[in-house]
Order: structure tokens, then sequence, then C-alpha cells
């Protein structure tokens, strides 16, 4: 059973490293509001690993992966999502950008400039939330992999459960370390052009995602 567990962690490790959406907005939220907001993103997407997991579990999320019609429906919406998140990238205003370095205690220049770019942590927490689970794609990765991963000696659920939290695990360690090494280059990302480079480069991403995942 170890080995295994093992085979299916350097698998599930693999596809953790793959850069998609979930990179993608993880990166325009730690660059344009800060090491927190990105952590934030992460969290909202390890629950939503966590929830298409229970679904994968119970069922459900087979049954969506089968029906052409729900499965269309989810994608669309997810679709849409992405190319929202990579159109707001590419229209930020100047003034909604937050510097690294502008983060102070309450009143000062910082906290007034946070105030102002919209959204703190729950909009980074909804963010990576939403855009997981409008991604129906991670239905069909669980109930089409993981029992094919499952340990042997464990009961079905047992083993899909733990493969969930296994990857869960692995996202939340990847990302987390990526948006710490996003924060120690603040200072270069501050640069107006930089920053402005990032946007547009973020946004083109976003909806190339989003494009993809609409006709894929």
């Amino acid at each position: 059973m170890l080995t295994a567990l093992l085979g299916a962690t350097g698998v599930l490790a693999l596809l953790t490293l793959v850069p998609g959406p979930d990179m993608a907005i993880v990166t325009e939220r730690a660059i344009t509001r800060g090491r927190g907001d990105g952590l934030r993103t992460v969290a909202g997407i390890a629950v939503g690993l966590l929830i298409w997991g229970a679904l994968t579990v119970a069922g459900l999320a087979a049954l969506l992966a089968a029906s052409t019609e729900v499965y269309l429906v989810v994608k669309l919406a997810g679709a849409a999502y992405l190319c929202w998140l990579g159109a707001r990238a590419l229209l930020r205003p100047g003034a909604e950008r937050v510097e690294p370095g502008e983060r102070g205690k309450p009143g000062e220049p910082g906290e007034r400039a946070l105030e102002r770019s919209g959204p703190g942590g729950g909009g980074a927490w909804r963010t990576g939330l939403v855009a997981n689970v409008l991604n129906p794609k991670i239905a069909v990765f669980y109930t089409g992999l993981l029992p094919a991963l499952a340990p042997p000696g464990l009961r079905p659920e047992v083993g899909m459960a733990l493969l969930v939290l296994l990857h869960v695990l692995l996202t939340v360690v990847w990302l987390g370390t990526y948006v710490y090494v996003l924060s120690r280059a603040g200072r270069f990302f501050a640069r107006p052009r930089v920053r402005r480079a990032l946007d547009r480069t973020t946004g083109v991403v976003l909806i190339g995602f989003g494009v993809r995942v609409a006709t894929t």
C-alpha cells in the first residue's frame, strides 16, 4: 500500500506543478494585493478542492462528469468567470494598485490605499473558491484518476478521500511557496512598468484559460 501511495503522490505532485488557472489567479492577487491576499486566494482554492473531493466521494461528481448539459453549464460559467478576472486585470487603473511597501497601520497612507483598492481578504478567498468550484475539469480529474490511484487495501471511498486530502496539501504547499517567492520580489513587482506588464500578461493568460475551458 505504501508503494501505491508514493506513486499516487508523485502523480498528484506533477499535476499540481503544471501551471493552470489557479496559478494565474494566485499570481494576480499576490502581485496586486500582496502576500496576505495571495495566501487567502490559496485557501479559497483549497476549499474548492475539498468541495469537489467531497462530491467525488459521495458520487455526485461522477454524475456531473456524465451529464453533458450540467457539465456544459458549469464549464461556461467557469470560463466566463476566468474571462471576467482577466478583463479586470487588463482594465485595472493604476489607482487600484497597492504597492507592497504601502501597507501600514490603520490610518497610514498604505492602509488608505488598501481600502481604495477594493475587496479585501474576503474577495481573495471568494476568488479562489469560485474559480475552483466552477472548474468542472476537477470533477473529471477526480472521478477519472483518483479511483485508479487509490491505494489497495482500503475501501474505495477512503482511498479517494485520502488522495483528495493529499492533493489539497500539495496544492497549498506549492501555491503558498509560490506566493512567498512573489512577495520576496515585491520591490521588483512594485515598479510601474513591471506592474503594468504583469497586469496585461495575467489578464491575457486568464482570458486564454477561460477560452480554453469554454472550447475544450
